[in-house]
């Protein structure tokens, strides 16, 4: 059975096209029309042309055998021209409106991508998202077509068709319609079968592709450790996966194609044998036979085609449940805000304030507990602790990547869940971890999240950002067009452009995460010399694990275990002798160590 609740996600991007199925609608009843005549010309030429019978009042030249036979196939000829035409012009109109329905649903999902939460993208690789976006999308058209374009125009030829059939013999009209049920109880029996099945084969192909996007990513990685062989035989295992599901699949398609076949011949076999006795019979002319049976396999084409179509519906049923999975996945980062963070317009730097903040990626496993910390206008703290202790997490609550689970974030003493999700992130500058480079010129990454600013702006964040001097050695300066994700440049280097970007947006908010972790000890203080007046004025959070980094700091916030710890500056710490004096003094003999070497 066929469950239209499942496709209401789509229902709006085939709606968008109603003009253009209207005209498809137009063109099927004509079609339709068109088919119903095709068989009389035969009619005429078996019992009028060369089976003698009175053609009604026609007399002379008109009534002449040769004259009739002219006329019916001069009929036929014009009939298949016509035919050709519509055809045409339908496959023409559908293959266009069907292709508008796949970039809308791809815009959608793309669009759906983008605001879904980091937690969705870390449990689907970009492999995964991509096929979603570029193969699965195209559901749209089978489904549409599955269940719009071909049973419309197949029911329509069929009623026509059958109103003609019944007015030649009522008898052979029902005894054809005999075949029903046992097509029913085939398409019944095989339906789920070809949905499991075909779902079972996108599944292989999809692991397939999502393994060998992460294994090309990472060549470099592969190489170092001797990994080649074994992703090879990897890739040779899934892609084995994949031609075993596709084949079952390809051999259960044949099975529901041989039992339908069947089922038909015997059909038409029967009608025939019926046929060929009510002639004998008188009931009949031959002419009417001929007419019946080119009506009987334009039915069995028409139930044909249903049956093809409903097949490849359980086939696009399975994209269409991967398409729904990114659709329906709840929004966590849900924008309800009405006003802006910065209603006046002044991006004076805000009072950060958390308030009782936890927060887990996984149920039961919190990673973040109560945390109350107050972070004043145009203060610059700085978050250290262990490895996994939740600093990066802390500091990414603040423009909302991910939604805590209980507690309250505030700028001045608005809940920032309450403001324009665009409006507050606007306010807020971040350097990651990972700096994120696009197959863009310089200049644009520089310019990403600043689209408008100019070239002289661009040049002074670069410098600001101790970047100026390896991008004038560039062969095209400003305007080279880096690799994917940065390759051709080294870690320090893609550090510095992503540190560039973020001065470039002159929030009021700055966010550094691990700003200097690709950076050496020259670059990193020259950097932070630029940096201390670019800070000035703005409430800046610093995550670090380089403690040397953070000691002129108004106030460093020691997280352990998802608590805060310890707070104050680096004197008022380093008496405490805890674990951020712990901490320093480990770094320091690493350091040492590292000198020393």
């Amino acid at each position: 059975m066929i469950n239209f609740y499942r496709y209401r996600s789509i229902t709006p991007v085939v709606l968008k096209q109603k003009v253009g199925l209207l005209q498809l609608l137009v063109l099927a009843i004509l079609a339709a029309v068109i088919t119903a005549l095709m068989p009389w010309p035969i009619k005429l030429l078996a019992d009028y042309a060369l089976g003698g019978e009175s053609l009604g009042n026609l007399q002379g030249i008109w009534a002449q055998p040769s004259t009739l036979i002219i006329a019916s196939v001069g009929a036929s000829i014009l009939l298949f021209i016509m035919s050709s035409a519509v055809s045409v012009s339908s496959s023409w109109l559908w293959s266009k409106i069907g292709q508008r329905m796949v970039v809308d649903l791809s815009l959608t999902i793309f669009e759906k991508l983008q605001r879904l939460s980091r937690l969705f993208h870390t449990k689907h690789p970009v492999a995964d998202s991509l096929g979603r976006l570029t193969v699965d999308s195209w559901c749209v058209f089978t489904i549409a077509q599955a269940l719009l374009i071909t049973p419309a125009q197949n029911l329509i030829t069929l009623i026509i068709i059958g109103l003609v059939a019944w007015q030649i013999d009522p008898f052979l009209t029902l005894l054809s319609l005999l075949l029903s049920p046992v097509l029913a109880f085939s398409t019944v029996f095989f339906g789920e079968k070809l949905r499991a099945r075909a779902q079972q084969n996108r599944e292989a192909q999809s692991r397939v592709m999502a393994f060998a996007h992460q294994t090309i990513n990472a060549v470099p990685l592969a190489q170092a450790f001797n990994r080649e062989t074994a992703n090879s035989s990897k890739f040779h295992r899934l892609a084995g996966d994949a031609v075993r599901a596709s084949q079952k699949n390809h051999l259960l398609d044949n099975g529901f194609a041989v039992v339908n076949a069947m089922t038909l011949t015997v059909g038409l076999a029967i009608v025939l044998v019926a046929g060929g006795l009510r002639v004998i019979d008188g009931v009949i002319t031959v002419g009417s036979l001929l007419v019946f049976l080119g009506y009987l396999q334009t039915l069995q084409g028409e139930v044909e085609s249903l049956l093809l179509t409903f097949k490849n519906l359980k086939s696009a049923e399975a994209n269409l449940d991967r398409v729904l999975e990114v659709l329906e996945a709840s929004e966590e980062i849900t924008d309800h805000g009405k006003s802006s963070v910065d209603e006046n317009g002044s991006h004076t730097a805000p009072t950060i304030t958390f308030e009782n903040i936890s927060f887990a990626y996984q149920k039961d496993r919190p990673v973040l507990k109560n945390i109350n910390l107050r972070i004043n206008s145009g203060e610059t703290v700085a978050f250290v602790g262990p490895s996994g202790s939740g600093k990066s997490t802390l500091a990414s609550l603040i423009p909302r990547f991910f939604n805590w689970d209980s507690g309250n974030i505030l700028f001045e003493d608005r809940d920032i869940r309450d403001t324009d999700l665009a409006s507050l992130r606007k306010q807020v500058s971040v350097v990651m971890q990972e700096p994120f480079l696009l197959p863009i010129s310089i200049a644009e990454n520089i310019a990403y999240g600043t689209p408008r600013a100019s070239r002289v702006q661009i040049i002074k964040a670069a410098t600001t950002a101790s970047a100026a001097a390896f991008i004038r050695k560039l062969p095209n300066g400003y305007d080279t067009i880096l690799g994917e994700r940065g390759a051709s440049l080294s870690g320090g280097q893609k550090q510095r452009l992503a540190i560039a970007r973020a001065i470039l947006k002159q929030a009021p908010v700055l966010i550094l995460d691990e700003p200097t972790s690709a950076l050496d000890a020259k670059t990193e203080t020259l950097f932070f010399e630029a940096l201390s007046k670019l800070m000035q004025g703005k409430t800046t959070i610093i995550v670090a694990h380089r403690l040397s980094t953070i000691r002129d700091a108004d106030r460093i916030v020691v997280i352990d275990k998802g608590e805060i710890s310890e707070t104050g500056n680096h004197a008022e710490l380093m008496d405490l002798n805890g674990l951020y004096a712990q901490m320093v003094l480990l770094q320091s003999d690493h350091d040492d160590q590292q000198e020393a070497a």
